[in-house]
């Protein structure tokens, strides 16, 4: 049986691309890799890419040719990972500094650290030490 090795790609869904796009480029450093107005921006996160969405043009039938109709309603969630304590820090206050609201701290029983911050379309934003899960 064959196990999958990593997660290619995330995605979120929001109602405003531009401010979605100045979030994670600004706050999170994220490249811009492509976009199509009106439609979504996809940023490249490591290894990974994060793809944002307006879940309204998404899921609507003819919009992409034959890719499966996808959308979300609500607040979705991510978490960016720090490999260590200092990095969490360095994040930490560099999203203070940005100006974005800390929603909240939490110390997991492993002793790892997680901070949770909101996205202009109300995402959960998480930025967490590698620990949480054992990672390295």
């Amino acid at each position: 049986m064959l196990a999958a090795r990593a997660i290619l790609e995330t995605a979120l869904y929001v109602d405003d691309l531009e401010a979605a796009e100045r979030f994670y480029r600004d706050v999170f450093g994220l490249e811009v890799i492509t976009r199509v107005p009106g439609r979504h921006v996809f940023f490249r996160c490591g290894p990974q890419v994060l793809l944002i969405f307006i879940p309204e043009v998404t899921s609507q039938p003819g919009v992409a040719g034959s890719i499966p109709l996808h959308g979300a309603k609500g607040p979705g969630h991510i978490c960016f990972r720090a490999q260590d304590g200092a990095e969490f820090d360095a994040w930490r206050a560099q999203i203070v500094a940005a100006g974005v609201t800390v929603e909240h701290d939490h110390v997991w029983p492993n002793g790892a650290r997680s901070v949770y911050v909101r996205d202009p379309a109300g995402n959960s934003v998480e930025v967490a030490e590698a620990a949480l899960w054992g990672l390295g």
